[in-house]
């Protein structure tokens, strides 16, 4: 591998940590009420401008809501922090998203991802942790939308609240969920 890219690579992966390790030392209770605020504005947001979004949170059992960031050359990478929360109990848990894959691709890209849950089996399972790989090819240009699907399938549906972000690629990706154990 060049040095130049293998240089990008490092500087991408510690912008990305310093960010996580920056957030990390604010106090448990501040970073739960953050990513409250946060998780609620783009719930919000989402059910107010779709509505098929606000017919499938109105079914859902439950719904988790993170707030990330993705950039990539040829390698994609990226992360963010959100909450799971069952409307039926009020439970919240508190998670980690990552994200890789490799392929075609340059540029960066923040958005929220709000889950919705058809079951509370499939809600229980999503916080467990777990692998989603999904092949995907979008083009995203300093442009706020949504792309969403209209429906659950395998008992969850995804939609993606893009914010100003540039991001064109074709990648194959890997997400993988877990729970931040400090603040649970």
């Amino acid at each position: 591998m060049p040095i130049k890219r293998c240089m990008i690579y490092a500087v991408l992966l510690s912008l990305g940590l310093g960010a996580a390790i920056a957030q990390d030392a604010k106090p448990a209770a501040e970073r739960r009420q953050e990513i409250d605020k946060t998780a609620q504005t783009t719930l919000d947001g989402l059910i107010k401008s779709n509505e098929s979004a606000k017919a499938l949170y109105d079914k859902a059992v439950g719904y988790a809501v993170f707030k990330a960031t993705k950039a990539g050359l040829l390698v994609s990478g990226g992360g963010g922090t959100g909450v799971a929360v069952n409307k039926q109990t009020g439970k919240r848990t508190y998670m980690r998203m990552g994200l890789g894959g490799i392929g075609l691709g340059i540029g960066a890209q923040r958005y929220e991802l709000v889950v919705m849950f058809e079951t509370p089996e499939y809600l229980e399972k999503f916080t467990a942790g777990g692998w989603d790989s999904s092949a995907t090819a979008e083009a995203a240009a300093a442009k706020e939308g949504v792309a969403a699907r209209a429906s659950f399938m395998n008992g969850v549906a995804f939609f993606q609240v893009t914010d100003k972000g540039l991001m064109a690629h074709a990648d194959v990706t890997g997400t993988k969920f877990w729970t931040i154990d400090d603040l649970n």
